[in-house]
């Protein structure tokens, strides 16, 4: 895959004419007169994060350079964002959550105005946008990132851990280190420069283009993740990371990042995950992205385990063979075909979960009946149907995993095997680096399976009562 030139400032730049060529760059570089237009949106009016997200652009990619000093928890960096305008913008905002802004512009010219309140930063530009057009934006930032409590207590955004910090963005905690449009439904590549001290590591997602050392000592480690990814599954881990690196047999690169302190207790998990990937993708079809991997953290350094495009984040007392297989079912269920919005996270979690059944099925010849009347007899499972959570503090409750789940097996139960497969497959190449809805998954099943489901959808999707024992 060719290599991006190394990042360079839009900001450094006397002027810029574009990033593309051809008709697309005359469409990018003509702006309309001052004032016309009208603002994007402030929030895309998701029914869980309102907030979350902004109107009237698609960024297709974002370059960010950080330079990271743990010791003064002082980030500083430039995201340069390039982005399609959807309609004519006199303004557009991006999410950025507690960090000063330098500078801002955009197609190389100095804001007209910027103006922050609380997580939105509004940006005019000197001129206006049209509709159509590719425009680049670059926004010059600083401070102490901050760590995010969610509405269910946990914790997500800049994660202080020994030496270093975890990025982690579930569901909103990437605005924490870099603006952006930060809702799944716009995806974007990523370039990711940073620089750290001597002596420590910084992983990100993708493939690692280069490692280099500074006039000062420090080292900047580039990761490029070509393939569409949500801001929420961007991640960064600096510390004193061991680096495991292995190939699938097909030759996918895999690359792990292991704490020292956790680097032996996991290490047997961590040389299963070529074995792990050659069944999934027997089972999903082809591994979505370019790279693979994950990042064995300590305990202290996150409460969870999240499935950070093509390297999870695990921490050490999780880091066991079903959760591994449920994060790496993660890259083709919820990274590759990600949620359209947050109320369709079962989608993410029920598959995922599913996975594990079919994982102790196939290789611990553990039938996925059994997880299923697990599942089944549970309370937990039963607190609200897996496609309504009641709010943004319920995302990752039990329903949205558990009696996800339970619905793909009443599907395989109905449709039978052959079709059940089918599904399992098509899914994720029908809607490869894009976004689907419930909706979407509801009439994909019925169209590959050839039945109505209406009654599975009814009772074990949007039913509030258990049903009696199928």
């Amino acid at each position: 895959m060719p290599r991006l030139p190394r990042p360079v400032s839009a900001l450094r730049r006397s002027a810029l004419v574009c990033a593309v060529t051809g008709a697309l760059a005359l469409t990018a570089c003509t702006g309309t007169p001052q004032g016309t237009g009208r603002p994007g949106a402030a929030g895309l009016g998701d029914a869980l994060f309102p907030r979350l997200g902004n109107g009237g652009y698609d960024v297709r990619h974002y370059t960010l350079t950080l330079d990271y000093d743990p010791a003064a928890r002082r980030l500083s960096g430039t995201a340069e964002i390039l982005a399609r305008a959807g309609q004519e913008l006199s303004a557009f905002n991006l999410d950025l959550h507690g960090l000063d802004v330098d500078e801002v512009t955009v197609d190389g010219r100095t804001a007209a105005a910027v103006n922050r309140s609380g997580d939105e930063l509004t940006i005019r530009p000197r001129d206006g946008i049209r509709r159509g057009a590719l425009f680049r934006t670059a926004v010059r930032y600083s401070g102490t990132p901050r760590t995010v409590t969610d509405a269910d207590g946990s914790e997500e955004g800049w994660l202080p851990a020994r030496g270093g910090a975890l990025a982690l963005g579930e569901p909103a905690g990437s605005a924490a280190w870099f603006p952006g449009n930060h809702h799944p439904s716009d995806k974007a590549g990523y370039d990711l420069a940073i620089t750290v001290p001597r002596g420590l590591k910084a992983v990100s997602n993708g493939e690692l283009v280069r490692e280099t050392t500074t006039a000062r000592g420090a080292t900047t480690f580039v990761w490029r993740s070509a393939e569409p990814m949500a801001s929420y599954l961007a991640t960064v881990a600096i510390g004193p990371y061991e680096l495991i690196r292995t190939r699938t047999p097909d030759g996918l690169p895999v690359v792990s990042a292991a704490d020292p302190a956790v680097a032996g207790p996991t290490r047997a998990v961590t040389d299963r995950i070529p074995e792990f990937l050659a069944w999934a993708a027997g089972r999903f079809g082809p591994y979505p992205f370019s790279s693979a991997g994950t990042i064995a953290v300590r305990d202290g350094d996150a409460g969870y385990a999240l499935e950070t495009q093509s390297r999870p984040v695990v921490p050490a007392g999780m880091y066991d063979v079903p959760t591994v297989v449920h994060e790496l079912a993660h890259q083709w269920y919820g990274n590759s075909v990600s949620p359209a919005a947050w109320r369709d996270m079962w989608l993410n979690e029920g598959f995922a979960t599913y996975a594990e059944w079919l994982w102790a099925e196939d290789r611990e010849k553990v039938p996925a009946g059994r997880a299923f009347d697990e599942a089944f007899a549970s309370d937990d499972n039963w607190a609200f149907p897996p496609a309504d959570p009641p709010g943004p503090a319920r995302i990752s409750d039990a329903p949205v995993y558990g009696r996800g789940a339970m619905v793909l097996h009443q599907v395989r139960q109905a449709a039978g095997d052959r079709a059940f497969f089918a599904l399992l497959r098509g899914w994720p190449e029908k809607y490869r680096h894009g976004n689907a809805s419930t909706a979407d998954f509801t009439a994909y099943a019925e169209a590959v399976t050839g039945k109505d489901l209406d009654a599975i959808w009814d009772v074990w999707l949007y039913g509030k009562k258990r049903p009696a024992r199928p």
